[in-house]
């Protein structure tokens, strides 16, 4: 019975590393493994973000550091550590599957009913600001004009 007692007493604390073990320990060890192994597969000509926001692609890999090239004839050291994301090796790829993706997002234009119609017709009104900004504009103008032909 004393070994139950003891049991009942600890039972909290158990529960707690199991929860610490599955809500925190498991998915950082996670993530460190898909961190190494993304830096492991780097390669030259490879585009990358470093963790300061630079993008580069990889001109050399070295045991410590990368060189990347960030534009023409401009490339800096950084240490393998820094890289944050790597993009791939071509990002026109990605822009077309995400044009072919906007494409397919569009549905085709559906034909608008007669009051739609009527509404698109009707013009809409000016702005009220824009042609009062154009008549004290105008005066000031005729002034200057004025005023320089008073000088000459």
């Amino acid at each position: 019975m004393d070994m139950m007692e003891q049991l009942n007493a600890f039972w909290p604390i158990i529960l707690m590393v199991v929860i610490f073990y599955f809500m925190l320990w498991r998915p950082q060890k996670k993530q460190q493994k898909q961190r190494q192994e993304m830096l492991n597969s780097l390669k030259a000509g490879v585009k990358i973000i470093t963790a300061g926001g630079i993008y580069g692609t990889i001109v050399s890999l070295h045991d410590e550091y990368l060189v990347i090239r960030v534009a023409d004839k401009v490339e800096i050291k950084i240490t393998r550590n820094a890289v944050n994301q790597v993009l791939g090796k071509q990002d026109r790829s990605e822009g077309k599957k995400s044009k072919k993706a906007e494409k397919k997002a569009d549905p085709k234009p559906v034909e608008k009913g007669a009051e739609a119609k009527q509404a698109d017709a009707t013009p809409a009104e000016p702005k009220a600001a824009e042609p009062a900004q154009a008549e004290t504009a105008a005066p000031a103008e005729e002034k200057k004009t004025e005023e320089s032909q008073d000088a000459k």
